[in-house]
């Protein structure tokens, strides 16, 4: 394939990550940074450093998923929702997947990141200090514009389920709570009001409303966690949806909703073949999978079992993130891989670009790269999954990378949305699986 066929210029995305930044969240912790090769010549400079931020806006949302520690009025799990998906990357210049959700009655329209690996969700609203400037036809959320708005107050389940929750109010005023989020932080008021994603309207459904903003990496018209903990959407609309959804990513170059985030057991594709989902107590948001053996052109990688092996206690294991946008691969792990591939490409390696050591400035043949988990499940990725390549410079670069040397996260893989893309990901909890089956939703 022609580097022209698949050719891209990558936008600065800081959104996650920031150099040498710390990020938490209600599910995540992390922090690492890239540099670009001084090497990397004039023509590719914007483009590595393109490469660079979202390198290392990975790394600090790969920390940010170290820092984890429903209501409903319908009672059906035999319900289900198609909603369209698309990259925000280039509707809103950040790397989640963004959907139209409705939230407030009458319902206030919001393009809201879905992020599988958090759990709140929250929206900016009117009245906010440093919340992203809004265009007339996408204003904030107006709680006192929607006659369902209830604030959530201090003493409630609720309350007690958000991270660092505060009552400067006193005992019965409205909830609190601080949040860490990439580079941003920010102060929010837990409030519940109705909220729908396509067809079903979720009554109630417990949400924080931003009113101070520090930073810019806060989408900036609200997200939506479909994480495992109490506040997720899944856990939320559980009686709806039976804790069932499946995505298909289409390409980051997109812009059109072309992808689907299916809701409940009705709909999901009958053939696909799924793996053990795992539990992490000391995670217990995060989508774990047991992954067993790496493949490159078809060849088994010689990785130490070690490194592979789900481990709680040691922070082991390989997690599903559609927020991540390149894989991050534990260091032996990586090595492993980036070294097969270099043997099966024969081609002289170009300077580092962006954080990504295996890149080329020639024309060259990418063998596929499989992943294999427990089943056995096999996920072989095509070349659009494999490489990135530049749109003017000539350059194509292996779109993974190493994770953090050290810390918590230095035994973690993270199977990121580039390499899921094209691919119909179910997370079915109630029975405890994942599944992978390849889906052409790019237009």
């Amino acid at each position: 394939m022609s580097p022209q066929r698949l050719s891209v210029v990558l936008v600065v995305l800081s959104t996650f990550w920031g150099p040498s930044t710390a990020v938490r969240s209600s599910t995540l912790h992390l922090a690492r940074s890239h540099s670009v090769s001084p090497d990397a010549g004039a023509p590719l400079t914007a483009w590595a450093a393109s490469l660079a931020a979202q390198s290392a806006a990975d790394a600090a949302r790969v920390a940010m998923l170290a820092a984890g520690s429903g209501n409903t009025n319908t009672k059906n799990k035999g319900r289900r929702s198609f909603v369209p998906i698309a990259p925000g990357r280039q509707i809103l210049s950040i790397p989640n997947y963004v959907a139209r959700a409705r939230l407030g009655t009458p319902a206030q329209t919001l393009l809201v990141a879905i992020d599988p690996s958090n759990d709140a969700a929250w929206v900016p609203c009117s009245g906010c200090t440093g919340c992203a400037a809004a265009a007339a036809s996408a204003p904030p959320f107006d709680p006192t514009q929607s006659s369902t708005y209830r604030p959530v107050r201090c003493g409630s389940p609720e309350c007690a389920q958000v991270p660092s929750p505060s009552c400067p109010g006193g005992a019965g005023s409205s909830c609190a709570f601080n949040l860490t989020y990439a580079a941003s932080t920010f102060q929010a008021l837990l409030g519940q009001d109705s909220l729908a994603l396509e067809n079903d309207a979720v009554a109630s459904y417990t949400f924080g409303c931003l009113h101070v903003v520090t930073g810019s990496s806060v989408p900036p018209q609200g997200l939506i966690g479909f994480g495992r903990g109490p506040l997720s959407f899944l856990s939320q609309t559980k009686d709806v949806y039976g804790a069932v959804f499946s995505y298909c990513l289409p390409s980051y170059k997109s812009s059109n909703f072309s992808g689907t985030l299916r809701l409940g057991p009705i709909g999901q594709p009958k053939r696909i073949k799924t793996t053990p989902l795992l539990s992490n107590p000391h995670r217990p948001s995060l989508y774990y999978v047991n992954m067993i053996g790496i493949r490159v052109g078809g060849k088994p990688v010689p990785v130490p079992a070690s490194a592979l092996t789900f481990d709680p206690a040691s922070g082991s294991g390989t997690i599903v993130d559609a927020g991540t946008m390149f894989t991050r691969l534990s260091a032996p792990v990586y090595a492993a891989v980036r070294d097969a591939f270099r043997r099966r490409v024969r081609a002289p390696v170009a300077g580092s670009l962006g954080g990504f050591d295996t890149c080329y400035n020639v024309t060259v043949r990418v063998p596929t790269v499989s992943f294999t988990f427990t089943g056995p499940v096999t996920v072989t990725l095509p070349e659009e999954n494999v490489m990135i390549r530049s749109s003017s410079g000539g350059i194509a670069c292996l779109a993974m990378a190493a994770g953090p040397a050290d810390g918590v996260n230095a035994a973690l893989n993270v199977l990121a949305s580039m390499q899921q893309q094209n691919h119909r990901v179910l997370f079915d909890v109630a029975n405890g699986r994942v599944g992978f089956a390849r889906e052409r939703c790019t237009v």
